[in-house]
């Protein structure tokens, strides 16, 4: 049966955005919007606001990344939008439905020169799935449902809407549309059957699994698929911890023997960038598996490309029943290799060194994570050290830039895993760098009652840049940070509390004492500035 809604355009959008299933709106308040916060008010709908735009998209990408669905990121018109530009991008790179509703200047007076009119499309179109300019309250439901169903559509990603201030300020009636289920998309069978049975007559396959795998809900599936043809997985993304660290085909330090050593290379969800070679693994072969045609590599001829739901195609994989190859020397080979990495690991991460060196960071927080702990990377040098040394238990318990590489996600993400998991620790390791972009933000997780943990690495540099210039050109410049700067200091001003640490058997006894806090703690690091994160830039 049709619903029929009446109020004005703030009633009608959040009408449509309960049904989709949206619960919060994050947003920094801006007159253009009034009305969506009225409607949310009236309704004891919760609005988070932070003091920057690109923090409301985050904390709604967050919350899109964690939770398999829609994320509301409410700006105001011009720069409210703008400033969220970044956010949206990250969003669009990472394939998370969030909709960014905006306020737009009256079209009865376009041309006049209202506050804050720009035309914002030609802005979004490039990074959006879907972006449109809603011109009547009558048909803001309409809109709100067309653009959230593209969001959820594979290949999934965010979507805009702008309403002018008259449409959302205006009364308006409309039928509410129904919400029908996406439909998956259904893979070429054939095609499918030709990439398992490459995989199963494989005498060294791998697979390598990202964040569609999750986004996807086809975490499951992969095991069943690994179990079935006995494939050692490795994972980045959201796709870590889709098969836990102790699980017999789980891999994560032996992936360079691994990629050199296969003859079959299975790529599944995560598209073939930078993070993998661009797709060049010598002479294996590659098997590249994507939630829709339109995401197979362009760069790359693989010897197969299923397209289509994951589920049905992994699902598929482990029921295949034609000849196998057996893999267990391969697994017995890269677990020896593992294991031996382990073990160098586990050095690092004890090391006893002043200053202290980052991976002894991730050592002491290996000791206090929580299985089910949401870990969140924002920075550079940093955060590199944090995916090599923490394994997450679980899916859907870690969040990173992406392939856009963003900085100044952490706070936002922060507010958005917090708001999605009340009760679990919430842990952001942030570069000195990205910390310049979002710490501000703290402010409103304080005022909103947001305790997160924040460990900062403190080298007071910009390292991914600062190493590889001087290698280039023997000096380096705009790449210094202010050398221990007590970015703890700026946390207790902003309501919360934190603490700098100099030694390395200080670290325990801080980050025990900031998961206990209860509120905002930063753990500010001063990690040794020679201790470079061992990679080339990958700028290519």
């Amino acid at each position: 049966m049709t619903e029929r809604v009446e109020g004005h355009g703030g009633e009608l959008a959040l009408a449509a955005l309960r049904a989709h299933g949206v619960r919060e709106m994050f947003t920094l308040s801006g007159g253009h919007v009034f009305p969506l916060y009225d409607a949310a008010h009236r309704t004891d709908f919760p609005i988070y606001d932070v003091r920057h735009e690109q923090s409301a998209v985050f904390a709604a990408e967050a919350v899109a990344k964690l939770q398999r669905r829609p994320g509301l990121a409410v700006l105001t018109a011009g720069p409210g939008v703008t400033n969220g530009i970044s956010g949206l991008t990250s969003a669009y790179f990472n394939a998370s439905p969030v909709l960014v509703l905006g306020g737009r200047a009256p079209q009865f007076r376009w041309g006049s020169g209202s506050l804050q009119e720009m035309d914002h499309l030609p802005l979004v179109t490039p990074v959006t799935k879907h972006a449109e300019t809603v011109f009547s309250a009558d048909d803001i439901p309409r809109a709100v449902t067309t653009a959230l169903t593209a969001a959820l559509t594979p290949h999934r990603g965010p979507v805009f809407l702008d309403f002018p201030l008259e449409a959302v300020f205006s009364v308006g009636d409309a039928d509410l549309p129904a919400v029908a289920p996406v439909a998956p998309i259904e893979p070429d069978p054939d095609e499918v059957a030709r990439a398992a049975a490459l995989i199963a007559g494989a005498s060294r396959p791998v697979v390598i699994a990202g964040s569609d795998v999750y986004a996807g809900d086809a975490v499951d599936a992969l095991r069943a698929a690994a179990e079935s043809l006995q494939v050692p997985v490795f994972t980045n993304g959201m796709g870590r911890g889709a098969l836990p660290p102790a699980h017999p085909l789980a891999f994560a330090k032996a992936r360079r023997v691994a990629l050199r050593g296969a003859d079959v290379v299975v790529v599944v969800g995560t598209p073939l960038d930078f993070r993998l070679g661009f797709g060049d693994f010598g002479d294996a072969r590659v098997v590249h598996v994507v939630d829709a045609p339109g995401q197979r590599a362009g760069h790359v001829q693989p010897a197969a490309s299923p397209a289509g739901d994951l589920r049905l195609i992994l699902t598929a994989f482990a029921e295949y029943g034609g000849d196998r190859a057996g893999h267990a020397d391969w697994v017995a080979e890269l677990r020896a290799a593992e294991d031996a990495a382990k073990a160098r690991d586990a050095a690092e991460m004890a090391a006893e060194t002043d200053p202290i060196r980052p991976a002894r960071v991730y050592g002491e927080l290996r000791r206090v994570l929580a299985a089910d702990a949401i870990t969140i990377g924002d920075g550079g040098d940093f955060v590199s050290y944090a995916g090599k040394y923490l394994e997450p238990a679980q899916p859907g318990t870690w969040l990173d830039p992406g392939p856009y590489g963003c900085l100044g996600t952490g706070m936002g993400y922060a507010m958005g895993a917090r708001v999605t998991h009340p009760d679990r620790q919430i842990c952001v390791l942030m570069g000195d760098g990205a910390a310049g972009f979002s710490l501000m933000d703290v402010e409103s997780l304080v005022r909103q009652e947001l305790p997160v943990v924040i460990v900062v690495g403190n080298n007071g540099i910009w390292g991914l840049e600062k190493h590889p210039m001087r290698a280039m050109y023997g000096y380096d410049v705009a790449a210094d940070l202010q050398p221990e700067l007590r970015y703890d200091k700026v946390v207790e001003a902003l309501g919360g509390a934190g603490e700098t640490v100099a030694k390395a058997a200080d670290l325990g006894p801080a980050l025990a004492r900031a998961f206990d806090a209860g509120v905002p703690y930063l753990v500010n690091v001063l990690t040794d500035p020679a201790d470079a994160y061992p990679r080339s830039s990958n700028l290519a």
